[in-house]
């Protein structure tokens, strides 16, 4: 039982010995004090003066000596106004200490073998062009949150579906087929995905060119889309495609290998990976049986085209196409043969969709369309809606070209952090072995931090140059905090300190110290929030609190220069706790944090 716990018992059992009343622990409220204000933790009594018939302040006196005496916790208390300030005995604190020392996975819970199975679909990118900053955000969070699951208890299971079929793939292929000149990622030294992509920006500004052509010899532009050259020969590919065309399938299966292999990298660079990948060109037949069978039910309708609608006005919403008129399928039908395959491939409790919130109403659909079709867990599908990502300059249009490369943005921010720690002497007298992996940890715990601590629900707009600052809310701050006590611990050893055994609970210690140990007694209830919110941002800011409070601790107070030898203890333990919740924590958002710096 925490200490929240007991002090909502401890007033349950107040009310009813002084008022004779009886009320559930849900009724009273605890918050921490304010920093300004003598006390550790807060209970708003005001709920209760109606039942004591008393004044707001003689409640706060009745309610606060029956805590001081009948708990073994409770030194003292004050009050404000309706606020019972309540002063937690150091003793305890030092408790708490103890136990958090003796727990080497504090703050997280293993999964078992009878543990509920949860997957996390994320990153679902198309085979015509690179990840971008977009993406990179969509796979720092689907980490993020898939880590975060394991740490409360869920067995997790990691997967992605690659769209590697549809028109804008085609699309790819033909402009190759056209202008490519057999140019390959060997003959042009450039990764497979990039090559790829540059086509479909190709195949865009030719198609324009096209568009504008027509236009002039008198076609409305919207005529001009749909009969330019480009456009009907890709969707005559798309055709053959799914009719097996041979040559199509070969040349699909070239680019598509060459698309794999920079995706490969980019992950490995980015520090994120998979258990299972799922590709659309093997599910959309299953979708396309499952839509078929729908028609047949009578659940979907035809159109005199052969297209295939489902009609959801009913469901408040509109007609949703399913397949086209010639017989070639869209995402959706996608979605839902890659949901059927899923779930008869696992025992899937919970399955979560990490995809940004343009899709707000795809997956609205989805959820509606799995139920019509009798999958019970249709309807229990969660869409984990996330906000865009952009640059200080604007948004990225990929058919333009325009978006930022996942992989340059990597090597730009590993230089950066490089440049940036040599310049302000973090890295002295380190060796380049040394140097390039901290640039690396640095350079990419500035990227995936800066992202992760802002709300995921909320757009953002992320900043390259403030990300790496060593003094800010940011990844590297908190990576040279960590630092830093390893630093002192190290020292600590070297001089034969001795601090791994319990600390003497009648030792005295100050209110920083106090508020550290609540601090990091606080963990495992910022990792239950995060995962039922399903938000890393909690978790980061969270570190980012415990490592601001530690450097002003570090700043008042001595650790190895103390002279009282259990002092010196005491901190070295405490110091040595926050290191460890840092990396834990740091650890859940998929940010690695240096031993030294």
């Amino acid at each position: 039982m925490n200490i929240n716990e007991k002090i909502s018992s401890a007033v349950v059992s107040a009310v009813k010995t002084l008022y004779n009343q009886n009320i559930t622990t849900d009724k009273v409220q605890i918050q921490k004090t304010k920093r300004d204000i003598e006390g550790d933790l807060t209970v708003m009594i005001f709920p209760f003066v109606k039942i004591s018939k008393k004044s707001p302040e003689q409640t706060c006196e009745d309610i606060g000596n029956f805590l001081k005496g009948n708990t073994d916790f409770i030194e003292n208390f004050n009050i404000v106004n309706v606020f019972l300030n309540l002063i937690i005995k150091k003793s305890y604190y030092i408790d708490l200490l103890n136990i958090i020392n003796a727990d080497t996975d504090f703050g997280t819970v293993k999964a078992n073998e009878n543990s509920p199975l949860m997957m996390i679909e994320y990153s679902s990118p198309n085979t015509n062009k690179p990840l971008h900053l977009g993406h990179i955000r969509n796979n720092l969070l689907g980490y993020s949150i898939a880590e975060i699951q394991k740490a409360n208890g869920w067995k997790v299971l990691k997967t992605n579906i690659v769209n590697d079929r549809g028109i804008h793939i085609c699309k790819s292929m033909l402009a190759w087929q056209l202008f490519g000149n057999g140019e390959t990622p060997q003959s042009s030294d450039e990764k497979g995905d990039h090559l790829v992509g540059k086509y479909y920006v190709i195949f865009d500004q030719k198609y324009k060119e096209q568009i504008n052509d027509l236009i002039s010899k008198g076609l409305t532009e919207e005529e001009a889309k749909k009969t330019a050259p480009l456009i009907l020969q890709a969707q005559e590919m798309l055709v053959k495609w799914e009719d097996n065309n041979k040559e199509i399938r070969e040349l699909w299966q070239k680019m598509n290998s060459w698309v794999y292999e920079g995706f490969e990298q980019t992950y490995k660079k980015l520090g994120v990976d998979f258990d299972k990948i799922y590709y659309e060109s093997d599910t959309y037949l299953t979708g396309k049986q499952e839509v078929e069978r729908g028609l047949e039910q009578e659940i979907f309708y035809k159109k005199d085209d052969n297209s295939i609608w489902a009609d959801l006005t009913a469901d408040g919403l509109d007609e949703k196409l399913l397949l086209r008129s010639d017989g070639t399928s869209v995402y959706m039908t996608q979605d839902i043969g890659t949901a059927k395959i899923r779930y008869n491939d696992f025992p899937i409790k919970k399955m979560v969709y990490v995809v940004g919130n343009e899709q707000n109403y795809h997956f609205q659909v989805l959820a509606i369309l799995l139920d019509k079709l009798g999958f019970e867990w249709g309807k229990d599908l969660v869409h984990f809606s996330y906000g865009m990502v952009e640059l200080p300059e604007g948004k990225m249009k990929s058919r333009e070209g325009t978006v930022v490369d996942a992989d340059d943005l990597i090597d730009e921010m590993i230089d950066t952090a490089r440049q940036t720690a040599l310049e302000l002497g973090k890295i002295d007298g380190l060796s380049s072995t040394e140097i390039d992996r901290i640039a690396q940890m640095v350079g990419l715990s500035a990227l995936k931090y800066f992202i992760l601590k802002v709300d995921p629900r909320k757009n953002m707009t992320f900043n390259p140059k403030e990300s790496i600052d060593f003094n800010g809310n940011t990844g590297p701050f908190i990576q040279y905090t960590h630092a830093r006590i390893k630093s002192v611990l190290r020292k600590a050893k070297e001089q034969n300190i001795d601090f791994q055994n319990n600390i003497n609970p009648l030792l005295e210690i100050n209110d920083k110290e106090k508020y550290l140990i609540q601090l990091v007694w606080d963990f495992p209830n910022i990792v239950k929030e995060a995962g039922q919110t399903f938000s890393p941002a909690l978790i980061a800011n969270y570190i980012y609190d415990l490592a601001k409070e530690f450097n002003q601790f570090y700043h008042d107070f001595s650790i190895l220069n103390e002279k009282d030898d259990y002092l010196k203890t005491f901190r070295l333990v405490l110091s040595q706790n926050v290191a460890k919740v840092i990396k834990q924590g740091m650890g859940l958002l998929g940010i690695e944090v240096p031993e030294r710096m």
